[in-house]
């Protein structure tokens, strides 16, 4: 597995989100644009975090998680990846970054991660799951059963 660059520089209550796909700019700047789109009915600026460095180009979970593991304030991260860049809602990949360590036991992780370590939010979706998550308002788990649902398996903010 390799080592990724750390990420710097993102403030508290920004999204993290990763490009993992350098294929498509334009589909980037696309993506770009859709997550910078004020939120909550327009009622709220959007703050991202983005990291676009090759370095990170087709990185997976298994070596995400372990760079961004020193963010103590970070719950989830959001990754522009090959199915992001390639559909037409450019839904984005959202992995928790929840271990089992951090849980009480191993029923306590089975009941966190019933619906899955990870699942796709429109564009729109990563500041709420972000923002709730950030609160503690709402769990990951909540958001993934949600996507579970959807006949797409896409979390979509209302």
């Amino acid at each position: 597995m390799r080592a990724l660059p750390a990420v710097t520089g993102r403030e508290e209550f920004d999204a993290l989100v990763v490009r993992t796909d350098y294929e498509d700019d334009r589909t980037w700047q696309d993506v770009t644009a859709a997550l910078l789109a004020p939120w909550g009915d327009g009622a709220y600026e959007a703050s991202v975090h983005f990291v676009d460095d090759p370095a990170w180009a087709d990185a997976a979970a298994e070596e995400i998680l372990p760079a961004v593991a020193a963010d103590e304030n970070l719950a989830v991260v959001f990754l522009a990846d090959r199915t992001t860049m390639r559909t037409g809602r450019h839904p984005l990949l959202a992995i928790t970054t929840l271990t089992r360590e951090e849980c009480v036991d191993d029923a306590d992780y089975e009941q966190l991660t019933e619906f899955g370590t990870e699942f796709r939010t429109t564009p729109a979706g990563v500041h709420d799951v972000h923002a709730n998550l950030s609160i503690g308002n709402l769990g990951f788990e909540e958001y993934a059963a949600w996507a579970h649902d959807d006949a797409e398996g896409i979390y979509r903010s209302a």
